[in-house]
């Protein structure tokens, strides 16, 4: 019946058994090869924008083991293909003769020789810890001939060079390329590769003192057959063989630790390559030694330095801390670490004020003691000024006119301010932080701060850049992956936060910033670029905060103790600021920003007061201010008043004729705005006084000082007595006026010129009245209590 049968049937049915060891040797073949042929854990491996190393982190079994190279440099190639196996291109993964070759050798010398290819030994590595056997010899043959059908020559090359030992726990190519000598693979000369072609075939001589003639002669012997074979000249051989051999293995090199070790948490075993400038790092870790030996003197132990590109959101220099040792906890990533933020979120009240037309840059706001609640705001130099330029308020960092300036535009409507531009640190509602929230009730980290600013003049210039249009996502997170491109949203006319004017003239305010009175050290801020920069301290004096943008980049300093350890002089001004304008002199100049005119609108101002002009300013200027600026209100401080013929007395229709009475238009603040204002205002004029014969009764002529309204009153503790004194205080615009005093309808003194009254006083709640020598009275409830009680 079998010659009915094709020859293809009658050899299957009469050589079954073999047909059958046929396919199952066959099928052995198709999966032979596990999936992944290396599971070994990889070091994590962090390159720098330029591509070269900057810090790398050993990998989890304590092998370096770099990630598998992208190409094998040709240097290399040559050397290991004329050490190991010179017909590589031509086999199907063993070399028949080299096999018979090394079966001769071993049974007639006492030497073994493997006679392995290069597929061959990428096998073995993937089968560590298996015997040399000639059975095992055999499985490598047949698993061999699988992985040269399964990937190319290259990419076994490839696999060779990342596996392969090269001597204690150094593992691969480019890993033994920074050990031995310091640089990466690429720039190995050829003696280099020629060493570390030969070392794999016998790791042990890589130790220092030992067996070094031995690994020089098998060098020299690789370089001689590849002068032989012509691949390389006679001058590169003689100079090859005068390298000098590998020593004790080099560090790695660690530019950005806590950046690297920031990545070998969220990328493990990955080589990652950041979008951080090498030559900027390497200056910024110099800026960081020499700061931290000043700052120690003062037991100041740590520092962070972040650089962003302002238009790409990348990370271009990253210090997390200063290079002090563990027990300043020096290990600790400041930059992602919260902190309190100081006054480090001023401008962003500020731009949202002028934004809105609540303000305009130089309008005068309150700098007068305040309570609000219970809550007491104090300026870091104890005084006040009565009224103060918001420009300069904010280039001060002044502590009451923000608060103040806060509870006018909402503390909630800010809070959603900041959530819009993605401070996600403020995880809690707006009443938990309340009105400090803009003095660092808040804690917020170098990182999402800076970036916030970054967003911020990003907004600026794409406003300029492109048609007057804002990004839907323009607030984003920094990043430090060279290969991430950020989403920033489509083009819309609306701004998502603030508007370009506003933050254009945000920027000019932090950039005009006067020199503070005394300050010798100030010659040391100047730059030969202009910068819009904040600073910030924390109450207690544990952090100091320097953050400062121009167009193209955004810088983030902090200085402090990682512990929270407050001490005197570390504020922001004076630890954060040198540092924040020794790194901006790093960096390239990048000129100012554009001014926005078309968020823009020219107004005609009030000289004195900064508002919007009145009818009654004299001193007029035309300004740029933002769009929303032409709503704000017209100066309230000037006003008409009419004065004798001498000009030296007011007067009124009552006591002088109305044809002998002439108009001024007068810059009138309110008493305790006066009292503290005269002062540091030497060229104010208060009002003159009323002519004699002249009956006044006006409100706002006078206002308490102490106590402050909704202050509650303590009084010392009980020292036998029953009562304590305090003292009362009250500003009046007539300094002629004479005042009497009242405490429950009880008159309790008069006070005449500086109107301060000491009164013994117990605890309780009484009604205080002032009244003027023309009537004039104002009344407040004062709530005392003793401090024993408290």
């Amino acid at each position: 019946m079998n010659k009915f049968l094709s020859p293809v049937k009658r050899i299957l049915v009469n050589h079954k058994i073999k047909v059958g060891v046929f396919f199952i040797i066959l099928i052995l073949w198709l999966f032979c090869l596990p999936q992944n042929l290396f599971e070994d854990p990889t070091s994590t491996v962090v390159d720098s924008s330029e591509g070269v190393l900057i810090g790398a982190r050993i990998a989890d079994d304590g092998q370096w083991r770099f990630p598998q190279i992208d190409s094998v440099p040709e240097r290399f190639k040559q050397s290991i293909l004329h050490f190991e196996d010179e017909y590589f291109y031509q086999h199907p993964g063993f070399n028949p003769i080299s096999i018979i070759k090394a079966i001769g050798h071993n049974l007639n010398k006492e030497t073994r020789r493997g006679g392995s290819t290069i597929t061959q030994q990428v096998i073995r590595l993937s089968r560590k810890n298996q015997s040399r056997t000639y059975w095992e010899k055999l499985i490598e043959v047949f698993m061999a001939t699988r992985l040269e059908f399964r990937y190319s020559k290259e990419e076994i090359l490839k696999r060779y060079a990342s596996h392969t030992p090269y001597g204690g726990n150094v593992v691969g190519l480019e890993t033994a390329a920074w050990r031995y000598f310091g640089i990466p693979a690429h720039e190995l000369s050829w003696g280099q590769s020629a060493a570390l072609a030969v070392l794999p075939n016998a790791p042990a001589l890589i130790f220092p003192g030992r067996n070094e003639q031995a690994f020089l002669d098998k060098r020299n012997r690789l370089l001689k057959k590849l002068w032989e074979k012509e691949i390389i000249g006679q001058t590169t051989y003689e100079l090859a063989i005068d390298e000098p051999l590998p020593q004790k293995p080099f560090p790695l090199p660690d530019l950005a630790p806590h950046l690297t070790e920031r990545i070998r948490n969220e990328h493990p075993g990955e080589r990652v390559t950041t979008s951080l400038q090498r030559p900027l790092q390497q200056r910024l870790n110099l800026l960081a030694e020499r700061h931290y030996q000043q700052l120690q003197g003062n037991e100041i132990h740590n520092l962070a330095i972040l650089v962003l590109d302002v238009e790409t959101r990348k990370v271009l220099g990253y210090v997390g801390n200063s290079p002090s040792d563990e027990t300043h906890a020096n290990y600790v990533d400041i930059i992602t670490k919260k902190r309190s933020t100081g006054s480090t979120l001023k401008p962003f009240l500020f731009a949202s004020l002028l934004d809105e037309g609540q303000l305009l840059p130089h309008s005068l706001v309150e700098d007068v003691p305040t309570v609000i609640n219970g809550y007491h705001p104090q300026n870091f130099n104890l005084k006040h000024v009565g009224a103060v330029p918001a420009s300069k308020a904010l280039s001060r960092s002044l502590n009451v006119p923000a608060v103040r300036l806060l509870r006018e535009y909402g503390l909630q409507k800010f809070y959603n301010k900041l959530y819009k531009m993605k401070m996600k640190s403020l995880d809690r509602p707006s009443s938990y932080y309340g009105l400090s929230l803009i003095l660092g009730g808040a804690e917020s980290s170098l990182w999402e701060v800076t970036s916030t600013y970054a967003s911020i003049a990003s907004s600026l210039n794409y406003f300029s850049a492109h048609s007057s249009t804002y990004r839907t996502k323009e607030f984003t997170e920094a990043t430090y992956l060279q290969n991430e491109s950020k989403d920033f949203g489509e083009e819309q006319f609306d701004p998502l936060v603030l508007g370009a004017g506003a933050i254009f003239s945000t920027f000019q305010s932090m950039y005009e910033v006067n020199r503070p009175d005394g300050d010798e050290n100030w010659r040391f801020f100047d730059s030969s670029q202009p910068i819009a920069w904040k600073t910030g301290t924390s109450f207690g004096f544990k952090d100091a905060w320097a953050v400062g943008v121009t167009p193209k980049y955004a810088i983030g300093v902090w200085a402090g103790n990682a512990d929270g350890e407050g001490r005197p002089g570390l504020t922001g001004i004076t630890a954060a600021a040198p540092l924040l304008f020794d790194v901006l002199d790093a960096l390239p100049n990048s000129g100012w920003f554009q001014e926005p005119f078309d968020d823009l609108i020219e107004i005609e101002v009030c000289e004195q007061s900064g508002y919007r002009a009145s009818v009654y300013c004299d001193d007029i200027k035309k300004e740029w201010v933002p769009t929303h600026g032409i709503r704000s209100a017209p100066c309230p401080y000037h006003q008409q008043v009419f004065l004798d013929a001498s000009e030296q007395f007011r007067v009124n229709s009552e006591c002088y004729p109305l044809e002998d009475m002439i108009a001024k238009n007068w810059l009138v603040l309110p008493p305790i705005l006066e009292y503290y204002y005269t002062s540091s205002n030497p060229n104010y004029k208060p009002l003159p006084p009323y002519l004699e014969g002249c009956s006044v009764l006006e409100n706002n002529l006078m206002e308490f000082i102490y106590p402050k309204k909704n202050e509650t009153v303590l009084l010392p503790k009980d020292l036998g007595t029953k009562t304590s004194e305090i003292i009362l205080k009250l500003a009046h615009q007539q300094s002629n006026a004479i005042i009497y005093w009242y405490l429950d309808e009880t008159f309790v003194g008069k006070t005449e010129n500086f109107h301060e009254l000491i009164l013994n006083i117990e605890s309780g709640e009484y009604m205080l009245t002032a009244v003027d020598n023309q009537g004039n009275r104002i009344q407040q409830a004062v709530k005392v209590r003793s401090a024993s009680h408290e």
